[in-house]
């Protein structure tokens, strides 16, 4: 299991490059994600999203492929959250903030070919850009218990390695 650090999260608000080049480059290595949305009746929904990447210094945008229960939490209810980790290292952020739909048609195209050069093949219904309010770092346990990058990435590497 993984938690969030302890240590205080980024504020937009405070630091206007809440999303830095590095974890820009974070991103650009694990683009899966878990994107959580509310229903209009109060149910969370979790959906994975392979295509989470920076947009500029304080915002993500992910392309809705197959996303239509978010889609429509985020018309009712903009409150995001994403989970981005790497499940061999045991460590990444949780993004807070908020979802819309990328309307303006000028700024859907230059997302439309940041995917493309992104290789995204798949038919994009939408993109979803989200402001983010606050970043915070994941991290397993096991850094607790003093393990280090390279022990945790040499366990959860040969195990990942082995298949289930």
């Amino acid at each position: 299991m993984m938690v969030a650090a302890a240590a205080t999260p980024a504020k937009a608000a405070e630091d206007p490059a809440i999303i830095t080049d590095g974890i820009a480059e974070f991103l650009d290595r694990q683009r899966l994600g878990y994107v959580a949305t509310v229903s209009p009746d109060g149910r969370p929904n979790v959906s994975p999203k392979g295509t989470i990447t920076r947009w500029d210094d304080s915002s993500l945008i992910f392309a809705d492929i197959r996303s239509p229960d978010t889609v429509r939490n985020l018309k009712g209810n903009h409150s995001i959250e994403i989970s981005v980790v790497d499940p061999v290292l045991r460590r990444g952020y949780l993004f807070e903030g908020t979802g819309t739909i990328i309307r303006d048609p000028v700024m859907l195209e230059r997302a439309l070919t940041l995917y493309r050069r992104m290789g995204v093949r798949s038919t994009i219904n939408s993109v979803v850009v989200v402001e983010v309010s606050s970043v915070s770092s994941v991290l397993s346990p096991l850094y607790d218990l003093g393990m280090t990058e390279d022990e945790i990435g040499s366990k959860w590497g040969a195990r990942l390695a082995r298949g289930p």
